[in-house]
């Protein structure tokens, strides 16, 4: 054998092994998260920054398309649904592995059982898991759940049967949402007997295309490729959440491809993302709405007339130009015009910071008054710079003799705080999580008791305003949908319990070696579909 033939086949087969070798390479895709998650147990959260740490490792029985709110089967490979709409039964999939966890290691399949646990947890006071981690469960009772369910049964070991005390037209988009997330029943029993149920909510074992790996608090989350998950194994081997709350570092990262996607940057950024060829931005027009919450349960904000006047005094047009530069539009109504329900004829509160003096005075208010203006600590989709807002409202409102004061606190503390109460006149927002109008009425809606839902911040409760809402709920007519939402959107516009700010784009960035990666209308971050070339 010639040296050159002998060298060459000797390069040929040293570059085969370094092409095995990188083709061996794991692949890695970092995200640049906005904030950090309260825990791993979506029925617990309201927020969709916790709704995407937990969102890797489970699945529900059905579950959105991604980049839709198209439903299609997750953990239920079919479902019937009854003549009269009141039962829903459930076909399981079979052969679905759940994964392990340190000392736990499954020894059977996802199963009847896992569902009746995973929504009897957040129904039954008597499941041992009820209590556990606080116990509450916002979604579960806002979107009126526990008046809903009149049962859920075991078939056998892969039919579940719901039976419902009336027609809900929601229901199935619904049980698409984060809260309906199933999780292991053999696992809660093996913590539970442990001594330790509290891990289960912090350390979480699903049967979703990543495993859990380790988090560490307020920096990163970690996880790995589940080898058998019932989907097919994913194109990433490994997914790591980078905890990053400013924007603007959120940027930098992804311009050194410390990042491959982030999202909620800021509106500055755009044009100089899209002249970036190493970036490429990903737009949809949102499915969400910036409000802004007047307290009704404190005095002056109680009186109508008061909440008008605050409204008027609000420039939103140069709200909208200064917060989301060209990513935004002002909004009339709860939801943007392309959902169904939509009423146009809403027209926006007039900017008039001279008659709303005159208001203010009429409704015995005397001026200068102190208060406490509450801005969003984070960045989302529906509002991208809380403080920059909470900066132009409260210059707006010194004109009318208001002194606001700028109140914000770490977002979990945010919004607790927001659900006892305690905020007189807090920024808030809402991105669809199913594509149902409902999903955005129920958020002012109370209870039976006359007691305002956990996400209802504004603490208002009108009868006919609820009345509406499940009469919507019962109807499988849209035209009837349609009319009764743009009754309950007038009853707001008439009430003002909050103004509505702005509906905005949404807008993700990734490296241009990403593929796969969907944007979504409902405002997820989704990764089993993605691929880095």
């Amino acid at each position: 054998m010639s040296k050159l033939l002998k060298t060459g086949l000797l390069a040929a087969g040293f570059a085969a092994l370094l092409g095995s070798t990188a083709m061996a390479a794991p692949k890695t895709l970092v995200y640049c998260s906005e904030g950090s998650p309260e825990n791993f147990t979506p029925a617990l959260n309201t927020t969709g920054t916790s709704f995407d740490a937990a969102r890797p490792v489970y699945n529900q029985l059905v579950e959105f398309e991604p980049g839709t709110t198209k439903l299609r089967p997750g953990l239920a490979e079919k479902w019937d649904v009854s003549a009269d709409g009141t039962e829903i039964t459930f076909h399981l999939r079979k052969g679905v592995k759940w994964q392990s966890w340190k000392g736990f290691k499954p020894t059977r399949d996802f199963n009847a059982d896992d569902v009746l646990f995973s929504f009897n947890r957040q129904w039954k006071d008597d499941n041992p898991y009820h209590k556990v981690s606080g116990g509450s469960y916002d979604y579960f009772s806002d979107m009126g759940m526990p008046d809903f369910l009149k049962s859920i049964d075991k078939v056998d070991d892969y039919t579940v049967k719901f039976t419902l005390s009336k027609p809900n037209a929601p229901m199935l988009a619904n049980l698409g949402m984060d809260f309906a997330t199933i999780q292991s029943a053999e696992y809660a029993d093996y913590l539970l007997k442990a001594g330790t149920p509290e891990k289960f909510d912090q350390e979480p074992v699903g049967t979703g295309p990543f495993q859990f790996v380790a988090y560490q608090k307020d920096a990163v989350i970690r996880y790995k490729a589940f080898p058998d998950y019932w989907g097919g194994k994913v194109k990433l081997d490994n997914l790591v959440f980078a905890i990053t709350p400013d924007a603007s570092t959120r940027y930098a990262k992804l311009q050194k491809n410390e990042c491959q996607v982030g999202n909620y940057l800021n509106p500055s950024d755009i044009k100089a993302i899209k002249d970036d060829k190493d970036l490429d931005l990903l737009t949809l027009e949102g499915m969400n709405d910036m409000y802004w919450s007047f307290n009704n349960a404190k005095p002056p904000f109680d009186k109508k007339d008061v909440r008008l006047a605050v409204a008027m005094a609000i420039n939103q047009k140069a709200l909208v130009d200064g917060v989301y530069e060209g990513s935004g539009t002002p909004a009339t109504t709860l939801i943007p015009s392309f959902m169904l329900g939509y009423n146009d004829k809403i027209q926006a509160y007039p900017y008039d910071p001279e008659k709303a003096k005159k208001m203010l005075a009429d409704a015995g208010v005397k001026t200068p008054i102190d208060v406490d203006l509450w801005y969003m600590p984070v960045s989302r989709p529906y509002n991208p710079n809380g403080k920059r807002m909470g900066e132009l409202m409260q210059a707006d409102l010194a004109k009318v003799g208001i002194n606001a004061k700028l109140v914000t606190y770490e977002w979990g503390d945010y919004r607790k705080r927001l659900q006892n109460g305690e905020a007189t006149l807090p920024q808030m927002g809402w991105t669809g999580d199913n594509g149902d109008p409902d999903n955005f009425f129920f958020l002012f809606a109370c209870d039976s008791s006359g007691k305002p839902v956990s996400q209802n911040y504004p603490r208002w409760c009108n009868k006919d305003y609820n009345d509406l809402l499940e009469k919507g709920r019962a109807s499988f007519d849209n035209a009837e949908r349609v009319k009764i939402y743009q009754q309950m959107q007038q009853i707001t516009h008439d009430e003002v319990p909050y103004l509505n700010v702005a509906h905005s784009l949404v807008f993700n960035v990734t490296r241009s070696n990403v593929v796969g990666y969907k944007v979504s209308p409902l405002g997820r971050a989704e990764f089993h579909e993605t691929d880095l070339k």
